[in-house]
């Protein structure tokens, strides 16, 4: 009996799914959820052959999720119908606070760097040439903002080009309208908007092979600082299992095996998104960049608020102030070692 208990226990304890208990753990089919940083035919081609690998590997259907906007990924996954999922670091820090989301994983490029860099894109006919042109705010201007939950097309924009300018796009432009990365670029390109939001990976690997045409009319005005590539989201309610499987396929594609099986799976991590290489492995700290700089934001949109009444407007700073500093606590510990 002893015996069989410690078979058991083992079997726990190292994640093999060799029992019918245990394989009951593992559901039936996965939801992936892909933000809409494009249009969903586009998306669909880009993740079709990772997702099959994953599924034969899991040895359950991979089904792909699409939404109209990253609310629509980060809502399928607070209702379970989204179980892991691809987003940017403000979508995530959405997921993980209000969907039960949990980071994974790190996306890299193909060519092994982490990061990414926000953009303010104009035609390449335009007069406007840098920030400072922009930020002349006499709106004559059409802007075309990013999604609310975007990372490069809306917070880090949001923080680096308005709040430490004290200006908000509302105040600057005569029309602000809202995109995904594509839409704006387009936008840019067909000189429907006079500038945009975008960012590295959209307009320098995506659109270059999607509308080269629309490519070759951007120019680029303004580049952030460097943001840390896209995380990988889990339910926590996910069996722990289905976890345990889950982050060996993703850790080990295209790492681990013969050189044919690397080779093959490298190939198919070049073609999703703007060309991914191996993942990394991540957590929540990932996040840590993104949620100060909207702390800080919050702080600088209190203190610019004069509709506030004094007593509302210190309490404003405050929670801000509170904020920022319990972040920098958690920064202090997990900063210098990574995610």
């Amino acid at each position: 009996m002893f015996k069989k208990l410690l078979a058991a226990a083992t079997l726990l304890a190292t994640g093999v799914v060799g029992g019918s208990a245990l394989a009951e753990d593992m559901p039936k089919q996965l939801n992936f959820g892909i933000i809409s940083t494009e249009s969903t035919s586009a998306l669909e081609s880009s993740f079709g052959p990772f997702l099959s690998a994953m599924s034969e590997n899991l040895g359950v259907e991979v089904k792909p999720f699409f939404a109209s906007d990253y609310a629509g990924v980060i809502e399928g996954m607070r209702f379970g119908k989204v179980d892991v999922a691809w987003f940017g670091n403000k979508s995530a820090i959405q997921a993980v606070d209000r969907a039960g989301g949990e980071v994974f994983a790190q996306t890299i490029k193909d060519d092994g760097s982490r990061g990414y860099h926000s953009l303010l894109i104009t035609h390449k006919d335009s007069p406007l040439n840098s920030l400072e042109d922009v930020l002349k705010c006499d709106q004559s201007l059409t802007f075309g903002n990013g999604d609310p939950n975007s990372t490069s097309g809306f917070a880090i924009p949001g923080y680096y080009v308005w709040a430490l300018n004290n200006q908000e796009p509302e105040d600057c432009f005569k029309r602000v309208t809202n995109a995904n990365h594509e839409g704006n670029a387009l936008a840019v390109a067909t000189k429907k908007v006079d500038v945009a939001t975008n960012n590295t990976e959209s307009v320098y690997a995506r659109l270059a092979k999607t509308h080269p045409d629309a490519a070759a009319n951007i120019k680029e005005i303004w580049r952030s600082p460097i943001i840390p590539s896209d995380p990988i989201v889990w339910r926590k309610e996910l069996p722990a299992i289905a976890k345990e499987k889950i982050y060996y396929f993703f850790m080990q594609y295209g790492r681990f095996g013969d050189i044919e099986k690397i080779k093959r799976e490298r190939e198919v991590l070049a073609g999703v998104s703007d060309g991914w290489g191996p993942f990394l492995a991540s957590s929540n700290a990932q996040l840590l960049d993104v949620r100060q700089i909207e702390a800080f934001k919050a702080k600088i949109k209190a203190q610019n608020n004069d509709k506030l009444s004094a007593e509302d407007k210190e309490a404003a700073i405050a929670a801000a102030e509170a904020e920022l500093a319990r972040l920098q606590e958690f920064a202090n510990i997990v900063g210098k070692s990574g995610y």
